[in-house]
């Protein structure tokens, strides 16, 4: 009996022996020999400082923590000789980047992060969609799912905001914009939706709020916020955008090509439900008296008006007014319009917005019996239109070929 009980103590012991050794080879040292990527929103530039942090298998941080920088504007960064415990790990990179909608580089620093398994990877990428599926991905493995699959449920989840349905997207940690491909040119197209025309901060600020607004069930709820998508994704001009990242990559002596974005950018705008609320908008009266461009207002006496819009940043407007029986005063600095030459046979002229924001232009409307020559301070040329006291307005809003809408405004005395 003491011989048995022997046994299964030398058993048991055994078992143990193999159980510690079997750990000991699961929390074994993984060796990185090289670990790098981009950084991209457009790329992030020189200096930008990347902290690389080992997290557990139950996404704690360990305190392991690694530390290096971008040396080029190109985005890239390199991390040599990692000795980690666990395969799971977080990047944050905080710096200036290149802004691929405004052609300049960011006025302030932004923080982006991203979550990585290293088992068997040797890049990683930090962009807008790591970032956005942070809190999602650490929200779903606190709820009993694998990092793969939070990963995976947590893209598919931000890609339906942007009305995006794809399957088998890679990783987005593995995407890049300068490469060819549907799932490079996703990336792009939910970089520049999201960058839009924000400022650093404002951009900031609606990382956050969509990271927080979808942590728990994957939806975005606050309608304000996806009001803010559409409104950035209806006035960017694709085209430029392109050309910027094309010059700028060039500049950096990069081979590089650019995927193609644009669809998933336009078949965004025109399936989100979001609702539009940044529109041009032509208040009331202006400067120099009531709004010609009131929508609602056709009849007007014969005096001074203004032609006043306040155009939201992206936007740009174009106006031709026609008929004899209106001028403008000649000498007039920083209204935010450029004009045209007078077009006889139309007996119009093109007024083009020049810039953003209020713009606004003194118009006079004159009330006539019969045709007769402009007065001394006013420009506009005389004819023989017998339809003396009508205008007609031609509004064409953000580059449309035909106009957006038309007025025909009554002259009384």
């Amino acid at each position: 009996m003491k011989n048995l009980n022997m046994l299964a103590l030398i058993a048991l012991i055994l078992a143990f022996c193999s159980c510690s050794q079997e750990q000991e080879v699961n929390t074994a040292a993984l060796d990185v020999q090289t670990i790098g990527g981009y950084v991209q929103k457009g790329p992030f530039l020189n200096g930008t400082s990347i902290t690389f942090s080992e997290l557990s298998e139950e996404f704690v941080p360990t305190g392991k923590n690694f530390s290096t920088q971008i040396n080029d504007n190109k985005g890239s960064f390199e991390l040599l000789n990692l000795t980690l415990v666990s395969p799971y790990v977080e990047l944050e990179a905080n710096g200036f980047y290149y802004n691929e909608v405004k052609n300049e580089n960011s006025a302030a620093q932004l923080t982006l992060y991203a979550l990585s398994d290293l088992t068997d990877k040797s890049s990683l990428n930090v962009n807008v969609l790591t970032h956005l599926e942070r809190n999602r991905v650490k929200h779903l493995i606190a709820n009993g799912l694998s990092f793969s699959e939070a990963k995976s449920q947590s893209q598919r989840e931000i890609l339906s905001l942007f009305e995006i349905d794809k399957q088998n997207v890679v990783n987005s940690e593995l995407l890049d914009i300068t490469k060819q491909g549907d799932d490079n040119a996703i990336l792009l197209a939910v970089s520049v939706i999201l960058q839009g025309h924000l400022s650093v901060s404002e951009l900031s600020e609606l990382l956050a709020n969509i990271s927080t607004d979808i942590r728990e069930d994957g939806l975005l709820n606050n309608p304000a916020l996806g009001s803010m998508l559409i409104n950035n994704a209806k006035y960017l001009n694709l085209e430029n955008i392109r050309q910027h990242l094309e010059n700028r990559y060039e500049a950096l002596e990069m081979d590089v090509s650019i995927p193609d974005f644009e669809g998933y950018v336009n078949a965004f705008i025109e399936n989100t439900d979001f609702v539009l609320t940044r529109h041009i908008e032509y208040p009331a009266a202006g400067q120099y008296g009531l709004n010609i461009l009131d929508r609602e207002k056709t009849q007007y006496a014969a005096g001074d008006y203004s032609m006043k819009a306040v155009l939201p940043e992206g936007t740009n407007l174009k106006v031709k007014i026609s008929g004899d029986n209106w001028v403008y005063p000649a000498m007039q600095n920083n209204t935010g319009w450029d004009y045209s030459e007078w077009n006889a046979t139309e007996k119009s002229r093109l007024f083009t917005s020049v810039k953003t924001g209020e713009i606004d232009f003194e118009i006079r409307f004159q009330y006539k019996e019969n045709s007769g020559a402009s007065q001394g301070d006013t420009i506009n040329p005389p004819s023989g239109n017998t339809d003396l006291n009508k205008v007609n307005l031609f509004v064409y809003e953000n580059g449309t070929p035909e106009p957006t809408w038309t007025k025909e405004i009554t002259i009384t005395p």
